[in-house]
Protein backbone atom coordinates (compact mmCIF):
# COMPACT_ATOMS: atom_id res chain seq x y z
CA UNK A 1 0.00 0.00 0.00
CA UNK A 2 1.48 3.49 -1.15
CA UNK A 3 1.06 6.10 1.81
CA UNK A 4 3.35 8.80 0.19
CA UNK A 5 4.91 9.36 -3.35
CA UNK A 6 6.99 12.14 -4.70
CA UNK A 7 8.74 13.02 -7.87
CA UNK A 8 11.96 15.75 -7.61
CA UNK A 9 11.79 17.23 -10.91
CA UNK A 10 13.24 19.89 -11.87
CA UNK A 11 11.61 23.45 -10.88
CA UNK A 12 10.38 25.37 -14.18
CA UNK A 13 12.94 28.12 -14.10
CA UNK A 14 15.50 25.67 -14.82
CA UNK A 15 13.74 24.06 -17.59
CA UNK A 16 13.35 28.31 -19.34
CA UNK A 17 16.87 28.31 -18.25
CA UNK A 18 18.66 25.62 -20.48
CA UNK A 19 16.40 26.03 -23.43
CA UNK A 20 16.92 30.43 -22.98
CA UNK A 21 20.75 29.59 -23.12
CA UNK A 22 20.85 27.31 -26.19
CA UNK A 23 18.33 29.57 -28.29
CA UNK A 24 21.60 32.22 -27.25
CA UNK A 25 24.04 30.04 -28.15
CA UNK A 26 21.87 28.83 -31.33
CA UNK A 27 21.24 32.72 -32.37
CA UNK A 28 25.51 33.07 -31.82
CA UNK A 29 26.41 30.02 -33.92
CA UNK A 30 23.59 31.24 -36.39
CA UNK A 31 25.24 34.52 -36.92
CA UNK A 32 28.60 33.32 -37.40
CA UNK A 33 27.78 30.17 -39.13
CA UNK A 34 24.83 29.97 -40.75
CA UNK A 35 21.11 28.20 -40.01
CA UNK A 36 22.37 24.53 -40.05
CA UNK A 37 24.83 25.19 -37.49
CA UNK A 38 22.46 27.59 -35.25
CA UNK A 39 19.89 25.02 -35.41
CA UNK A 40 22.24 22.10 -34.24
CA UNK A 41 23.34 24.53 -31.60
CA UNK A 42 19.85 24.97 -30.31
CA UNK A 43 18.51 21.41 -30.48
CA UNK A 44 21.66 19.68 -29.27
CA UNK A 45 22.62 21.18 -26.13
CA UNK A 46 19.27 21.63 -25.31
CA UNK A 47 17.80 18.06 -26.01
CA UNK A 48 20.97 17.02 -24.10
CA UNK A 49 20.41 18.78 -20.83
CA UNK A 50 16.67 17.95 -21.25
CA UNK A 51 17.72 14.42 -21.31
CA UNK A 52 20.01 15.33 -17.86
CA UNK A 53 17.25 17.02 -16.17
CA UNK A 54 14.74 14.46 -16.81
CA UNK A 55 17.04 12.05 -15.47
CA UNK A 56 17.84 13.56 -12.41
CA UNK A 57 14.45 13.34 -11.31
CA UNK A 58 13.93 10.85 -8.06
CA UNK A 59 11.55 9.26 -6.67
CA UNK A 60 10.49 9.58 -2.90
CA UNK A 61 7.90 7.10 -1.83
CA UNK A 62 6.59 5.12 1.12
CA UNK A 63 4.91 1.93 -0.02
CA UNK A 64 4.66 -1.71 1.59
CA UNK A 65 6.56 -0.69 4.82
CA UNK A 66 10.05 0.51 2.48
CA UNK A 67 11.04 4.10 2.09
CA UNK A 68 12.25 4.17 -1.70
CA UNK A 69 14.45 7.44 -2.02
CA UNK A 70 16.23 7.96 -5.63
CA UNK A 71 17.93 4.01 -6.32
CA UNK A 72 18.25 3.52 -2.90
CA UNK A 73 14.93 1.47 -0.57
CA UNK A 74 15.22 0.54 2.97
CA UNK A 75 12.64 -1.41 5.00
CA UNK A 76 10.83 1.47 7.70
CA UNK A 77 11.22 -0.86 10.76
CA UNK A 78 14.76 -0.03 10.03
CA UNK A 79 14.78 3.69 11.13
CA UNK A 80 14.15 5.19 13.81
CA UNK A 81 12.30 8.57 14.63
CA UNK A 82 12.37 10.69 11.68
CA UNK A 83 12.59 14.57 11.65
CA UNK A 84 11.05 16.89 9.53
CA UNK A 85 13.82 19.17 8.52
CA UNK A 86 13.37 22.83 7.15
CA UNK A 87 15.75 24.53 4.30
CA UNK A 88 18.06 25.58 7.14
CA UNK A 89 18.46 22.51 9.03
CA UNK A 90 18.79 20.57 5.78
CA UNK A 91 21.15 22.75 4.45
CA UNK A 92 23.33 22.20 7.60
CA UNK A 93 22.70 18.30 7.73
CA UNK A 94 23.57 18.55 3.62
CA UNK A 95 26.87 20.31 4.93
CA UNK A 96 28.80 21.18 7.75
CA UNK A 97 26.43 17.95 10.06
CA UNK A 98 26.73 15.92 7.24
CA UNK A 99 28.20 12.22 7.72
CA UNK A 100 29.80 11.12 5.27
CA UNK A 101 28.69 7.10 5.89
CA UNK A 102 25.67 8.18 5.67
CA UNK A 103 22.65 7.98 2.46
CA UNK A 104 21.91 11.15 1.29
CA UNK A 105 19.29 11.96 -1.45
CA UNK A 106 20.04 15.06 -2.36
CA UNK A 107 18.16 17.85 -5.08
CA UNK A 108 19.72 21.16 -5.87
CA UNK A 109 16.37 22.76 -6.12
CA UNK A 110 14.68 21.12 -2.93
CA UNK A 111 15.52 22.51 0.05
CA UNK A 112 14.25 20.90 2.78
CA UNK A 113 14.09 17.11 3.55
CA UNK A 114 13.66 14.67 6.47
CA UNK A 115 16.10 12.88 8.31
CA UNK A 116 15.75 9.63 9.75
CA UNK A 117 18.35 7.63 11.72
CA UNK A 118 19.37 3.90 10.76
CA UNK A 119 18.61 1.33 14.24
CA UNK A 120 19.32 -1.49 12.02
CA UNK A 121 22.70 -3.32 14.29
CA UNK A 122 23.83 -4.69 10.72
CA UNK A 123 23.64 -1.62 9.01
CA UNK A 124 26.45 1.08 9.07
CA UNK A 125 24.81 3.53 7.31
CA UNK A 126 24.09 6.34 10.95
CA UNK A 127 21.15 8.10 8.90
CA UNK A 128 19.14 8.59 5.92
CA UNK A 129 18.75 12.32 4.66
CA UNK A 130 16.07 12.47 1.96
CA UNK A 131 15.16 15.71 -0.06
CA UNK A 132 11.35 16.86 -0.03
CA UNK A 133 8.83 19.52 -1.08
CA UNK A 134 6.67 18.47 1.87
CA UNK A 135 8.69 17.21 4.79
CA UNK A 136 6.05 17.02 7.15
CA UNK A 137 3.89 14.76 4.99
CA UNK A 138 7.11 12.29 4.30
CA UNK A 139 7.87 12.30 8.07
CA UNK A 140 4.51 11.44 9.00
CA UNK A 141 4.01 8.54 6.35
CA UNK A 142 6.81 6.93 7.62
CA UNK A 143 6.16 6.80 11.01
CA UNK A 144 2.81 5.80 9.65
CA UNK A 145 4.18 2.80 8.27
CA UNK A 146 6.55 2.04 11.15
CA UNK A 147 3.30 2.15 13.30
CA UNK A 148 1.57 -0.10 10.97
CA UNK A 149 4.43 -2.84 10.57
CA UNK A 150 4.82 -2.80 14.58
CA UNK A 151 1.30 -3.24 14.98
CA UNK A 152 1.57 -5.94 12.27
CA UNK A 153 -1.14 -4.64 9.74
Amino acid sequence: MRTYDERLTAPVGLWVGVWVMSLVLGVSFYAALGPVAGLLAVAVPGVLMSVVLVRSAAVVRVEDGHLTAGPARIPVDALGPVQSLDAEQARHTRGPGSDPAAYHLIRGWVPAGVRAAVVDPGDATPYWFVASRRPDELAAAIEAARAAHRSGA
